[in-house]
This record gives C-alpha cells, structure tokens and sequence, in this order.
C-alpha cells in the first residue's frame, strides 16, 4: 500500500505520519508539505510544495496511491472569514480535486473536527466552512472518501502542536489527559488513536467497503 500525507508536520499529521511507518503493510509514504518533517525513516519520502493550489509541477510524483490522508488545518481564532475559507476549503479542494483525477482508485480521509456544520447554514464561520469542505470532498470521484471529526486530542509519542499557545496549554496539562480519555473515551482521543484509526488496513480503521456508511467518523 501506498499513501500521501498532507499537514504531516501538524500535531495530527506527526501522529498518522508515525502509525503509517510503523505499519509494515504500507510500502511507501510520501507527505507533501512547506517544510521537511525532520524524520527519516526507508520508506518515506518528501516533496517541498510551496503553492498547495496548484500541483501541475508535480503531478507525476502523485499518481500511483492508495490513499491521502489530509490533516493540514488551522484555527479560526483570529483569522478572518475569507481568509480562513481560503486555507481550509479552497486548499484542500484544490490537493483532492488534483489526487481525484490522478488516483481516482484512492481513498481519501480528512481531518475535520467536532462540531463541523454539514447544512452549511450555522452560526459559526469555521463550523460551516468546515461543512461545506467534507460536502465538497464527498462529491469527488474517490473510490471512497471519509470525514474525521476529532474532539478534544492528546499528543502522544513527541507529537507537538505547531502553536505555540496550543502546545503550552498540552505541556501545563499533560498528566491531565490519560485521565480524561479514560472519563470521556468519546470526547477526548490521542494523535495515535486518530493515526490507527485513518489507516484503512487497521483493525477498526476506515476501509472502501464501508463507503456507505455517510463518510463520517
């Protein structure tokens, strides 16, 4: 199996980025990113992509795969409406529109979150920006595609959140959150839970057969 990671420098992404490298049954991994990931490991391999809306000059490093797993994201504190639709809709339809046409067999996962609106007509801006991405991204011609809406996350295994108030907050509450997934197992998960459970080869990871099941996770 092979598969793309975008955002493997985020919190999330360093998370699904190490259970994917430890899965013997994925063959190769390739993230696409602004930035190297700092890790080195035989079967990965990175592309440095700097304008995330247009993948012309590399499309030929991007045929060939299983599956995307999608995990760029930003918080909408203090970013403007456009500017966030920007970096949340119309980056990310522009990567899966492009691995939709070149990959049409890959199943292709998204890191949303909870609280994500799907009518598209609620009060909060990032919830409905979010709603009309997993909208959008469901109408492409993967062979499935599948909408992760994680709650409350704890990093595990070195993973850091590349804000810097994010990850002082995660640092001051670290003994916290064994406590509070064992509390509340469905509002609070762990980068390696998440990263377990995008892999399709996973038990309990998503998986093309389920494709009717709504896409959400």
């Amino acid at each position: 199996m092979q598969v793309i990671i975008f955002g493997a420098t985020g919190m999330v992404g360093q998370g699904v980025l190490r259970e994917c490298l430890v899965d013997t049954g994925i063959a190769r991994v390739l993230v696409v990113g602004r930035s190297p990931t700092g890790v080195r490991n035989a079967k990965l391999t990175e592309i440095i992509h700097d304008n995330f809306l247009d993948y012309s000059t590399i499309e030929a490093q991007l045929t060939g795969f299983d599956a995307c797993f999608f995990c760029l994201g930003v918080s909408s504190i203090g970013v403007s409406e456009d500017r966030y639709r920007h970096l949340t809709y119309d980056l990310t339809l522009a990567a899966a529109t492009t691995l939709a046409r070149l990959n049409p067999q890959m199943v292709f996962t998204y890191v949303t979150g909870a609280g994500t609106d799907s009518s598209e007509q609620g009060s909060r801006m990032w919830a409905r920006i979010k709603g009309k991405t997993e909208n959008d991204l469901l109408k492409l011609p993967f062979r499935a595609a599948y909408m992760f809406r994680p709650g409350a996350i704890q990093p595990l295994h070195g993973a850091r959140s590349k804000t810097a108030w994010v990850q002082a907050v995660y640092a001051a509450t670290g003994p916290l959150w064994s406590v509070l997934r064992r509390l509340s197992p469905r509002l609070v998960t762990s980068t390696e839970q998440i990263g377990r459970a995008m892999n399709p080869r996973r038990p309990g990871g998503v998986s093309a057969e389920r494709a009717g099941d709504g896409g959400y996770q």
